[in-house]
């Protein structure tokens, strides 16, 4: 039996030592915590798991779905893959700890798990002289470890400065961390490995300290870092504007500004959508489907026409 609807996702909402309230604030959500720093939108992760809104498969997670109806994202029913990818609404009231991820050899030989973490990130909103951390200044591995252990952050740390509608790729191996005051939607291969590297001896309500993985990062680390030239196109479709903001081997990751009208197809196994601003009308064979801000979803493998009416922001994936 086919799917030939959009599959609406059920946030998990996720408390974080640095996060704030503007998921409710900016989005409008009903936010569980006053401290939160993460919505998992589009995740079939153990650790976050997305329940659909809608239709016949409400109620059901998406990793059920990708697992007994793999029809849906035009998944072969001899693999046993996991759901590839994971999206996310981070709101970083304070800066997020300094941190790498592994590639996937070393997630699998390492940590068990399928996928390491390559992953990018469009900057929602960011208060004024909002900076990221992307990158490092060591020029070998010796050099790196030397500084890492004498903690000469500010001397081994690499800064940015970023705006709203900025755009970031941070592959595997990448030393990174969010800064305070940015809002961003993130899209990355569906793994929850994370090495810290420097957390600013912050403490928990307890007076703890996190803890670090020194030894893991400096092994999963790329030496020298080097930036990746992220190259956009843009391509119209009646009134919508498609920016190709990366194409790589995990994802690719567009960004839709649809003013008007626009009829589309479907050219993927699935397609992932989020709504960032405005709202607009979805149909589908004959059939309307209301989406707007904060809402996010899946078009899965049935669905090969459709198209578009309104004002309306997205940041759209797929495999």
């Amino acid at each position: 039996m086919s799917v030939n609807e959009p599959i609406f996702l059920k946030p998990v909402f996720q408390e974080r030592i640095w996060g704030g309230e503007k998921l409710n604030t900016q989005f409008g959500y009903d936010i569980p915590f006053k401290q939160t720093g993460e919505a998992w939108v589009i995740s079939a992760h153990p650790n976050g798991q997305n329940v659909i809104e809608n239709g016949r498969l409400s109620g059901k997670t998406l990793k059920e779905v990708w697992e007994n109806e793999g029809y849906l994202f035009n998944k072969g029913s001899d693999t046993k893959e996991e759901y590839p990818l994971l999206v996310k609404l981070l709101d970083a009231a304070d800066n997020l700890s300094v941190q790498v991820h592994p590639d996937d050899q070393f997630a699998r030989e390492v940590e068990g798990v399928p996928y390491g973490k390559t992953e990018c990130w469009y900057v929602v909103s960011a208060e004024e002289n909002a900076e990221l951390i992307l990158g490092h200044h060591a020029k070998n591995e010796q050099e790196l470890k030397d500084m890492i252990y004498s903690g000469e952050w500010d001397k081994l740390l690499r800064r940015v400065k970023v705006k709203a509608g900025d755009f970031v790729y941070v592959p595997s191996g990448t030393i990174h961390a969010i800064g305070k005051g940015i809002v961003i939607l993130e899209t990355q291969q569906s793994s929850d490995i994370t090495y810290r590297v420097y957390d600013y001896e912050r403490t928990d309500s307890d007076g703890n300290k996190r803890e670090l993985h020194l030894d893991q990062s400096i092994k999963v680390t790329t030496v020298p870092h080097h930036d990746y030239a992220v190259k956009s196109t843009e391509k119209a479709f009646g009134d919508l504007v498609q920016k190709k903001l990366v194409e790589e081997h995990y994802f690719k990751v567009y960004h839709w500004q649809l003013d008007g009208h626009a009829s589309l197809h479907l050219e993927n196994d699935f397609l992932q959508v989020s709504v960032l601003e405005g709202e607009a009308v979805m149909s589908i064979e004959g059939t309307d489907y209301s989406i707007k801000k904060n809402k996010h979803f899946i078009l899965p493998n049935g669905v090969k026409e459709y198209t578009l009416k309104g004002k309306a922001e997205f940041i759209v994936s797929h495999v």
